[in-house]
């Protein structure tokens, strides 16, 4: 009885304002949904003293300006690693338009095995932004066991005196090794496939919000998804996408009743492949009216795609969950109001799926590299990412997206049944005494 009632005030609480999943992705507030298993480690000022991250867990840390932070993984020869880091300001962040983070790979002898860094751009806009350190087989360089550090660094603007700017701001890791494969296959990147836009979808739009981080991303199919967004908030979908399949995604940001004024990268629509790497980043300023972000078309899913020269092909080299991730501008409210503001995704999948390339063993993440139909169940019925445990069928009526009246009725309903049955008890507890 105690499940049922706890079932209801969990479904109740997150769907209620105050409630901890509402908090996490609040419209027109900028938290960040962290990973409710992320373990706290603390980066280092040198490499003797980084921290171990395992692949398979997910860390959660902070970085100060000015400061390059170390933390260390134990690879062997044969498996490629993706560490994502993701920075996350602080709502109130005053930054420039290359603030940002700067994170590399390197290996004992202190050779870098990757770089890449991620920063706002002109729509000054404080979101989490997220950069990718790995380290790939079959290089030149890179290529032997033992340890490997990851040097993760915030970028700040020359003079940057913002009192919001300078304390810590936190960062998310989340390390993946990828195996072998069971066989060598193709080592050429496609150099041509389909890149014609397709037909626009024309479906009925469908109501989705978006969860408030990579871990509480909300799961979509194809199809025309609505909802609504406030200035400095971003919303995190996943599509799956099978081995041999193309993705397409755009969002349309609504008009405005507001007449006059613009907004520099007001909207702002980006891509990640499985393992949160970045394949393709789109903004668009806006006047008031209407206004559309695409993301170019991509090839198909396949392995080999790693070895292409641009980043955007080499992004679409597993299959799995992809992450769109939607951001308005906070300087939005300044010029059209705090909102909401209708947004519009249009996802599209296409392509036969087909069989994977046959890894020597599964990732930390089972079934990390592959589409499941348990996955494109999640993906019909909108599920939010599970962040632990709990009872199926309150999970269920949470992913229909019920309202707050029907989240009470949910709980009242349940007190009346523990109330009933617990009564019904009593008197048969009370029917079986002898009497005197």
């Amino acid at each position: 009885m105690r499940a049922v009632v706890a079932g209801a005030v969990l479904c109740a609480a997150s769907v209620l304002p105050g409630g901890s999943a509402v908090a996490a992705g609040a419209p027109g507030g900028s938290a960040y949904a962290f990973a409710e298993d992320d373990r706290s480690v603390a980066g280092a000022r040198s490499t003797t003293d980084a921290a171990l991250l395992k692949p398979g867990r997910t860390y959660r840390s902070s970085i100060s300006r000015g400061v390059k932070l170390s933390y260390r993984l134990e690879l062997d020869a044969t498996t490629t690693a993706y560490v994502p880091v993701t920075l996350v300001p602080p709502a109130n962040a005053t930054v420039t338009a290359s603030d940002g983070i700067r994170v590399s790979l390197q290996d004992a002898d202190g050779t870098p095995c990757s770089y890449a860094s991620a920063r706002f751009g002109g729509g000054l806009s404080p979101r989490p932004l997220t950069a990718l350190g790995m380290r790939e087989t079959g290089k030149t360089l890179c290529q032997g066991d033992g340890p490997y550090y990851l040097l993760v660094e915030r970028l700040d603007a020359t003079g940057s005196e913002s009192a919001s700017s300078s304390g810590a701001w936190d960062l998310e890791l989340a390390p993946v090794a990828e195996p072998r494969l069971e066989k060598a296959g193709a080592t050429t990147a496609p150099e041509a496939w389909d890149s014609a836009s397709p037909e626009a979808l024309a479906d009925d739009p469908g109501q989705r919000s978006g969860g408030a981080g990579f871990a509480t991303a909300r799961a979509l199919e194809q199809g025309v998804w609505r909802t609504g967004i406030e200035p400095g908030q971003t919303l995190f979908y996943k599509v799956p996408v099978d081995w041999g399949q193309q993705l397409y995604a755009t969002a349309e940001l609504g008009s405005s009743s507001s007449d006059g004024g613009y907004v520099n990268g007001a909207l702002d629509l980006a891509l990640h492949n499985p393992v949160r790497g970045h394949v393709d980043d789109v903004a668009r300023g806006y006047t008031g009216s209407q206004t559309t972000a695409t993301v170019a078309p991509l090839p198909p899913v396949e392995y080999r795609n790693r070895y292409a020269v641009t980043d955007d092909v080499r992004g679409m080299r597993f299959a799995g969950f992809y992450y769109v991730v939607v951001h308005l501008s906070a300087k939005m409210a300044d010029t059209f109001g705090k909102g909401p503001f209708g947004l519009t995704l249009r996802v599209r999948v296409s392509g036969t799926p087909h069989a994977g390339p046959g890894y020597a063993g599964q990732p930390e993440q089972h079934k990390l590299f592959e589409v499941t139909p348990q996955d494109r169940q999640a993906a019909a019925a909108g599920a939010a990412a599970d962040s632990g445990g709990g009872d199926p069928a309150m999970k269920a009526v949470a992913v229909a997206g019920i309202g707050t009246g029907t989240a009470l009725l949910v709980l009242l309903g349940a007190w009346t049944v523990v109330a009933r049955r617990r009564a019904g008890a009593q008197i048969r507890v009370s029917a079986q005494k002898p009497t005197a």
